[in-house]
């Protein structure tokens, strides 16, 4: 976002991405100048915003001022354009039928209060916080993590409850699910990050993958008491929230090549990162030599690539190379081996990032393809027992049904523009199948095509058989 900014010296005013606000510092020597949209100050000295907690507060209730200014303007235009159509209709005696449309257009426009519904609220971008807002908006449309922030199940023991970002959740969910129609200031949750997480603490544009795992890694360790009697017979195992939900198992076989023997490892993991067609990791949208060939490709466009495309390519085997030989415990030797990603357990929530930052050296890129992803996906032919059962002869997989891994999405985020000058915004469903875009503090109705044709970066799918409507 360019944003407007104002010196406090004299009368300049100067975009900040375009840099004229800072040549006028250097040639006036006027340090400090304040973002007319957020009402932050920044010192061209410090290379960074400075805050007083009076000037904070003044910017406070000056954005609240404005937005009840501007929702009763808007009410009154409403209301006169309603009262003006009316007038219109009864001194026109001979009005056209073409012009009919024109009178009811007004009317139609006002269809916008079913935007307003109970958990859609805009979020103020308080300087480059657009990558925090998605990501809010994602994790306030999971049912799950709902129930638990609305029904006050998180007992907090800290002992400043002040620093506890489970509380701040907490109150985020009920301030997200008031029935208000203003936007919400997330600042604590901001000041909370910085805080626990100092590598995201500043005004620069972060990534919304980083600052998903962050936030999540955050509340897994302020959770941690929530489960505590759940962890009694195995301190090894969270069974917080955040692990219910987004916990998934990744299993990893490496097989040898001399003596056939297999190694295996299961990690845990919060998402899976994707590798995407154009990035240095040699990719092909093509089946990989031993693939399924029932998946579903309910995603596939001829010729373009699919979040299918790129979790086969995920789940490969992959030829480790003579450069990297393992010691066979069997062989007790070192050899050429090949390994293979599957997912042992499937988690909850299923998030995947699709690598379109890529930084190889000193030079950085996104990658813009298209990716095609789906509003359903089946999991099934992902998991560790698929592959399994296809090594025995085609054996039924054993650990679940197929039912329990179909999926639905309902949150996609993306990035639009570059690695430089970037802004995220976020797609979330509600109701089945309506869908809303939120960008920052203004929602709007989206549709399908909106949706399905947006350049994804972060895909949220839910458990089918776990969702509440």
């Amino acid at each position: 976002m360019n944003r407007l900014h104002s010196c406090l010296s004299c009368v300049f005013f100067g975009c900040f991405t375009e840099k004229h606000i800072h040549k006028h510092a250097e040639t006036k020597q006027h340090n400090l100048a304040v973002d007319l949209y957020h009402g932050v100050i920044y010192c061209f000295m410090c290379k960074d915003y400075v805050y007083d907690k009076d000037i904070e507060q003044i910017a406070k209730e000056t954005k609240e001022k404005i937005l009840k200014l501007l929702t009763s303007i808007s009410t009154d235009v409403s209301q006169q354009q309603c009262m003006t159509s009316g007038v219109e209709e009864k001194h026109s005696t001979c009005e056209s039928k073409e012009q009919e449309p024109k009178l009811v257009k007004p009317k139609k426009k006002r269809r916008k209060k079913s935007v307003c519904t109970v958990g859609l609220r805009g979020l103020i971008n308080l300087g480059n916080t657009c990558f925090m807002n998605c990501i809010v908006q994602a994790l306030t449309h999971i049912p799950l993590l709902k129930d638990f922030f609305l029904s006050d199940k998180h007992k907090c023991v800290m002992t400043s409850p002040s620093l506890c970002l489970v509380c701040e959740m907490s109150s985020l969910f009920h301030a997200m699910y008031s029935g208000s129609r203003t936007p919400h200031i997330p600042y604590k949750l901001l000041h909370l990050i910085w805080i626990h997480a100092e590598h995201l603490a500043g005004y620069r544009q972060q990534d919304a993958h980083e600052f998903l795992i962050a936030i999540l890694d955050v509340l897994h360790r302020h959770s941690k008491d929530d489960s505590v009697g759940q962890e009694a017979n195995n301190p090894n195992c969270c069974n917080c929230i955040i692990d219910q939900i987004f916990t998934g198992g990744l299993q990893s076989d490496v097989t040898c090549q001399a003596c056939h023997s297999v190694s295996t490892t299961i990690d845990p993991c919060w998402d899976i990162s994707l590798d995407l067609p154009g990035s240095c990791a040699t990719f092909s949208s093509q089946s990989p030599e031993g693939a399924d060939s029932t998946v579903s490709r309910d995603d596939h466009i001829p010729g373009i690539p699919s979040l299918t495309d790129c979790l086969q390519w995920f789940t490969r085997p992959e030829y480790l190379g003579s450069n990297a030989k393992i010691k066979c415990s069997s062989c007790q030797s070192y050899q050429e081996s090949t390994k293979q990603l599957t997912m042992k357990k499937l988690p909850i929530v299923a998030c995947f990032h699709l690598k379109r930052f890529e930084h190889v050296g000193k030079q950085r890129r996104k990658i813009n393809t298209f990716i095609s992803f789906p509003l359903e996906l089946d999991m099934t032919p992902f998991l560790a027992s698929t592959k399994d059962s296809r090594v025995k002869e085609d054996q039924p997989p054993t650990d679940c049904t197929p039912n329990e891994n179909k999926y639905s999405l309902f949150a996609v985020i993306n990035h639009h523009g570059t690695l430089e000058s970037g802004h995220y915004t976020s797609f979330i469903r509600q109701q089945k199948d309506q869908w809303f875009s939120c960008d920052d503090a203004i929602i709007t109705k989206a549709t399908i095509e909106d949706l399905l044709y947006s350049e994804g970066y972060l895909l949220f799918y839910h458990k089918q058989g776990l969702e509440k409507e």
